[in-house]
């Protein structure tokens, strides 16, 4: 078995967790698995929030999310999509793409003109669920780094998205939350699925090979 496989098997989206902080290494090596996650034409339309504060964290229990992980985490991530996607995204896009390649922005404007027309031309709704499509990859990155880092995460759903955005203020920067994970380590002490066998349809019935 593969050292990644291990890791995956180890993986477990924990019900309760310590309370215990994890070494900011392991939270910048999580993140930075976050920001090298693939996207749909490189544009990551979404925002991600770090939340360590306790304080804010217990806001966030009480009105929106009433998930005990959210209290007993070391981080709460918050993954925030883009309300609306403007040519100023891309316009900015091109821009980072003509910097950290040392080429001239208007080598791409052939690029440009081609995401404006797919993107652009859509419905802000389509636009939204395409986003949030692209935050739900990062969010697999970042459940296969924390194991990679021997850190328990668990992704969540279920939560109050609007009052959450209001705690955090997201539509004054043209955000919405679209889902969370916590980052900590697991209490297998409260937790009694903690050791239990995980549960996956076998190879057969999963995958079809043509």
């Amino acid at each position: 078995m593969s050292d990644l496989i291990e890791k995956l098997n180890w993986r477990y989206a924990a019900k309760r967790m310590t309370g215990e902080s994890i070494p900011e290494e392991k939270l910048n090596t999580i993140l930075e698995a976050i920001k090298l996650s693939p996207s749909s034409v490189g544009l990551q339309p979404y925002n991600i929030l770090v939340i360590s504060d306790k304080t804010l964290k217990e806001r966030i229990f009480n009105e929106a999310a009433q998930q005990p992980q959210i209290k007993e985490s070391s981080h709460l991530l918050v993954f925030a999509v883009w309300e609306k996607i403007t040519a100023e995204h891309i316009t900015q896009y091109m821009n980072l793409i003509a910097k950290t390649r040392g080429i001239e922005v208007a080598s791409l404007e052939q690029f440009q003109q081609k995401i404006s027309d797919s993107i652009l031309d859509r419905t802000e709704q389509t636009n939204f669920d395409w986003a949030a499509r692209q935050a739900y990859i990062a969010l697999g990155h970042a459940s296969v780094a924390a194991a990679s880092e021997h850190i328990d995460s668990t992704p969540m759903e279920g939560f109050n998205n609007a009052k959450l955005d209001d705690i955090l203020e997201l539509n004054k920067k043209g955000l919405k939350s679209v889902v969370m994970m916590t980052l900590g380590y697991r209490d297998s002490t409260s937790d009694h699925l903690a050791s239990a066998k995980k549960v996956r349809r076998s190879n057969e019935d999963l995958f079809t090979a043509i």
